[in-house]
C-alpha cells in the first residue's frame, strides 16, 4: 500500500503544495536574474551529478545505494529549498522560479540520467528501466499536480492564501512520514551503511554548498543571489528521490526498496548542514 498508493499521493500533494505557491510569472521571472539563473542550473544540472558520482566512486557503496545517491542528486530542491532561501534572508523570487523551471526540466532529464546510472552501477542486476513510462509517471505525479495548484491559485487566490499554511504543514507532515517508513522498511541496510552512508551524503551536501558560494562569487553575485545559488545546489527534493526509486525498483511486494535509503538519510542529515548554513547566510544579509 504504501509504494502503490500512499508514495504517489504522498508526492502528488507535495508538488501541488509546491504549486500553490507559483505563478505563470515566475517561469519568465528569471530574465530579471539571467547570470544567478544560469549559474544555478549549471550546478544543479552539471556539478551536481559530477559531485554525487565522485562521492560514489570514493565512499564505494553497494550498487543499490549508489543509484540511490545518483537518484538524490538528479532531484531539484523543490519546496524545502524556497523556504529555506526565505529563511536566510536570500532571493526568494529567483529562488521559487529556479525551482519551478528546474522542476519542469527534471521530468525529461532525470529518466535519462537514472538509466544510465543504474546501467553503470548495477548492470544486469538492475531493473530495466522504461525511460518513456518513467518520464510519464514524473509526469503524472509532478508536472500535473503542480499545475493544479497553479491554476487554483490563479482562480481562488483567497482560498489559497488562508488554506497555504495548512496545506504546508500537512506537506511537511507527510514527507516525515516516507522518510520514516523508507528507513523503517529498510533499517538493516540504514543501519549497516550508517556509517558510510552518513558522513558520504553529509560531504555531499558541504561540497554542493560550498560550490554553490564559489560559482556564485566567480559569477559576481551579491550576498542574497548567493546565498540562494548554494541553497538550490546543496538541497534535494528527497521524496522525489524515494518516489523515483521505488517507481524503477519494479519490486514484487509493496515495500520501499533499499535502492530509497539514501535520499531518506538525506532527509535528516542535510539539515546537520542546511540548518547552520541558513543561519550563517541569514546574519550576512539584510532582511527582505
Amino acid at each position: 500500500m504504501i509504494v502503490k498508493v500512499l508514495l504517489p499521493l504522498i508526492l502528488a500533494f507535495i508538488m501541488f503544495s509546491l504549486g500553490l505557491g507559483l505563478k505563470g510569472s515566475d517561469f519568465a521571472r528569471v530574465v530579471k536574474f539571467p547570470k544567478a539563473f544560469a549559474m544555478g542550473l549549471f550546478n544543479q544540472l552539471v556539478l551536481l551529478p559530477l559531485v554525487a558520482f565522485a562521492i560514489v566512486i570514493v565512499f564505494k557503496p553497494s550498487p543499490e545505494l549508489a543509484v540511490g545517491i545518483m537518484i538524490l542528486a538528479l532531484c531539484p530542491g523543490g519546496v524545502t529549498s524556497n523556504v529555506l532561501t526565505r529563511i536566510a534572508n536570500g532571493n526568494t523570487p529567483l529562488s521559487i522560479s529556479m525551482t519551478a523551471i528546474v522542476s519542469l526540466v527534471s521530468i525529461v532529464s532525470v529518466p535519462i540520467l537514472v538509466a544510465l546510472s543504474v546501467n553503470h552501477f548495477m548492470g544486469v542486476n538492475g531493473p530495466e528501466v522504461d525511460v518513456t513510462r518513467l518520464w510519464l509517471q514524473m509526469f503524472l505525479l509532478t508536472a500535473v499536480p503542480v499545475g493544479i495548484g497553479m491554476l487554483l491559485t490563479r482562480l481562488t487566490p483567497a482560498l489559497v492564501e488562508k488554506s497555504a499554511k495548512v496545506i504546508s504543514r500537512i506537506a511537511l507532515a507527510l514527507f516525515v512520514f516516507i522518510i520514516v517508513a523508507a528507513l523503517a522498511k529498510n533499517r538493516v541496510v540504514f543501519f549497516g551503511n550508517l556509517p558510510s552512508l552518513g558522513p558520504a551524503l553529509i560531504l555531499m551536501n558541504v561540497i554542493l554548498l560550498v560550490i554553490g558560494l564559489v560559482t556564485a562569487k566567480l559569477a559576481r553575485l551579491d550576498t542574497r543571489d548567493a546565498s540562494t545559488i548554494a541553497i538550490e545546489s546543496g538541497i534535494q527534493n528527497g521524496t522525489l528521490a524515494i518516489a523515483v526509486g521505488a517507481l524503477i525498483a519494479a519490486s514484487s511486494t509493496d515495500t520501499l526498496p533499499p535502492i530509497t535509503v539514501p535520499a531518506a538519510v538525506c532527509g535528516i542529515t542535510m539539515y546537520l548542514i542546511s540548518v547552520p548554513f541558513v543561519l550563517w547566510r541569514r546574519r550576512l544579509s539584510p532582511s527582505q
